[in-house]
């Protein structure tokens, strides 16, 4: 069911959610970005309407509140180990639609993947969503042709901002009941969503083994500085590593992190013994291409990326990964001598 309300009603509405959820949604850093004139939007948390950054799409994920970038699992001595506390509260994030296809990917990573996370389980299970529409395309967005444009389903209720109005199609009952209480009026609504992007990509359906020896993946290999900013900024990204940390007042004693890191960083495919999967950052950007739309989908059955463009806006190389996809597709349709597979 529909609802239309105004800014105030709607903030009011926020206030007695703020109650029970922590509002996690994208705010504006003012000077916080590449340079100090420079703004960013990242996730924070809010309490209020205008606090949230609608107008843009935000630089950063939301996936730090699923997939923290420094967690603290367990602590332990020699004889004991004690799990480490966590937040209980439940939280309500503010996603658009690419980013809400982002999270059917973090679950069938942590989820579905044969073996269940038990800590990305004990986050997720207290998060919920709202569903930010997208009136426009914003820069560098290719999520048409990833088919992540659109979202029916997975959200407690939208949000479209008309000026001083609020357009919200709400999926859940009892949120349905607070909207009743401030709405003006009621109508059929459906999210605001995008039907083509300036960016557009080919994905190849199908990919030959020769490819992996491609020279396309040369160019990578001079460009790329390796600084891992695309695996961060990406919704999907799920790199991380264990490191055991002992106390330097007491050495038998400590704490096990899961760190947040990065395919395209030096070290990361570092094996016992000196071996080194991926030397090259060409070899590494292979790697990271080839799993966002091609292995990923093998396994699960659809892509990785969903087109939310954040990669190429942070590169300081000005790679651009949509072009990167093309240029797969136009070298997969060079092998099989003209036709893609």
């Amino acid at each position: 069911m529909g609802y239309v309300l105004e800014k105030e009603a709607f903030d009011s509405i926020l206030k007695e959610l703020g109650q029970r959820y922590r509002l996690y949604a994208p705010v504006r850093k003012k000077g916080e970005g590449r340079y100090t004139d420079v703004d960013v939007v990242r996730y924070d948390f809010v309490n209020s309407f205008e606090e949230i950054e609608f107008a843009e799409k935000s630089d950063y994920a939301f996936k730090e509140l699923l997939t923290p970038l420094s967690e603290t699992l367990f602590f332990f001595t020699e004889n004991t180990v004690k799990e480490a506390d966590h937040d209980t509260r439940e939280v309500l994030v503010f996603l658009r639609s690419c980013d809400m296809h982002a999270v059917k990917r973090l679950d069938a990573i942590y989820l579905e993947n044969k073996f269940t996370d038990p800590f990305y389980r004990r986050v997720r299970e207290r998060v919920k969503f709202v569903l930010i529409g997208c009136s426009h395309s914003y820069e560098d967005c290719f999520c048409v042709d990833m088919g992540s444009n659109r979202t029916e389903e997975g959200y407690l209720f939208s949000i479209d901002v008309f000026g001083d109005v609020v357009k919200s199609d709400v999926k859940d009952e009892e949120i349905g009941k607070l909207f009743e209480k401030y709405a003006e009026g009621r109508e059929k609504i459906t999210p605001a969503y995008v039907t083509e992007n300036e960016v557009r990509v080919s994905v190849p359906e199908n990919v030959p083994n020769s490819i992996y020896k491609h020279e396309m993946w040369d160019e990578y290999t001079s460009r790329c500085i390796n600084c891992g900013r695309c695996n961060f900024v990406c919704p999907t990204c799920t790199c991380y590593t264990m490191q055991d940390i002992f106390y330097t007042d007491n050495g038998r004693v400590g704490e096990r992190r899961r760190v947040g890191s990065s395919c395209m960083v030096d070290g990361y495919t570092n094996v016992a013994g000196g071996g080194e999967y991926r030397r090259t950052n060409g070899e590494r950007m292979r790697f990271k291409v080839l799993h966002k739309v091609y292995h990923f989908r093998k396994r699960f059955g659809y892509d990785m990326c969903v087109g939310c463009g954040r990669c190429d806006m942070v590169c300081p190389e000005y790679i651009s990964y949509s072009n990167c996809i093309n240029k797969l597709n136009d070298a997969v349709k060079e092998m099989e001598g003209g036709a893609a597979l």
